[in-house]
């Protein structure tokens, strides 16, 4: 089991963003399952709603206001496996064309940064739009698909006529599949899960802002990272400082010097093998055990 635990943290370690972000939505996914199989082993099956209430991005401003972690555990957050599954296939798929094009830094910031954009989009329109304000108390949203469509939406408008080939279709190009996608996304608000269209719609919103600032030479993420680059330094553990200290320098030792040095230091190892031999090596100092230690090792 730690030799498994071991090769895991191993993998993570050398995989790139894309992977690392794959592996973290699943393994959050992996362990509010087993949560929830022990609430339900336990006939306690309220804590598995109080679960995902406490990671879940709330449409409730107040609730938000004690839960601003969710803007963040949210778009890690996915209950079911066809959920999870078309999700990651997503960010697997665009992840790979984005990274042909653009560097991991990006990759993170634009999948972080649409998962923000996406949930506040949410917020406000549940709380704004008469549609919805009879659901604020109870709407929670929660999915990596703002994040996802961030991606997709920046690589799809930054090289537009990138194609990819589809099952019964054909080479198509990538622009298309991001402008359908906002339109079964925007016409899915009146059907059911407006919330989660509505976020959807936000993070697409802000990949095609980034990609049309990018291509007139501005990063909109480059602040962004910095901020990331300093949390890392910040919280990255310090190597722990060795101080070496250095014999000073003074004129070579004589030969009559050397040897009587050494004489002296034999007779100290003789005394000590000699108080071995009459009352054991347990009978020795700490200091003794020191000096024939070192002694064996010249």
């Amino acid at each position: 089991m730690i030799n498994f635990n071991s090769q895991i943290r191993d993998s993570f370690k050398r995989a790139n963003v894309l992977t690392r972000l794959i592996y973290i939505n699943i393994g959050v996914y992996i362990l509010i399952k087993f949560l929830s199989l022990f609430f339900f082993l336990l006939n306690r099956r309220e804590l598995d709603a109080t679960l995902l209430g406490f990671l879940a991005l709330p449409a409730d401003t107040g609730v938000l206001l004690v839960r601003p972690w969710t803007l963040i555990t949210y778009m890690f957050l996915h209950y079911g496996f066809f959920h999870i599954l078309f999700n990651m296939l997503w960010l697997f798929w665009f992840g790979k064309i984005f990274l042909e094009y653009l560097d991991a830094r990006k990759l993170t910031a634009i999948y972080l940064i649409g998962g923000f954009a996406g949930g506040l989009l949410y917020i406000a329109a549940y709380n704004l739009l008469p549609a919805f304000r009879d659901q604020v108390p109870v709407s929670i949203a929660l999915g990596a698909s703002a994040a996802i469509l961030a991606v997709v939406m920046t690589i799809s408008f930054y090289v537009p006529d990138y194609r990819v080939n589809l099952m019964f279709i054909g080479p198509v190009k990538i622009k298309y599949i991001a402008l359908g996608t906002i339109l079964i996304d925007l016409f899915s608000i009146q059907s059911g899960n407006a919330g989660g269209h509505i976020a959807h719609l936000g993070g697409a919103l802000f990949g095609i802002l980034y990609a049309w600032q990018l291509t007139r030479g501005k990063d909109l993420v480059r602040g962004f990272n910095k901020l990331l680059d300093a949390l890392v330094t910040l919280f990255k553990p310090r190597p722990k400082m060795k101080v070496k200290y250095k014999k000073p320098r003074g004129r070579p030792e004589t030969d009559m010097e050397y040897n009587a040095r050494k004489s002296t230091e034999q007779a100290e190892i003789d005394r000590i093998l000699e108080k071995i031999s009459k009352n054991g090596y347990a009978a020795l100092t700490k200091e003794e055990k020191e000096k024939l230690f070192t002694s064996s090792k010249r």
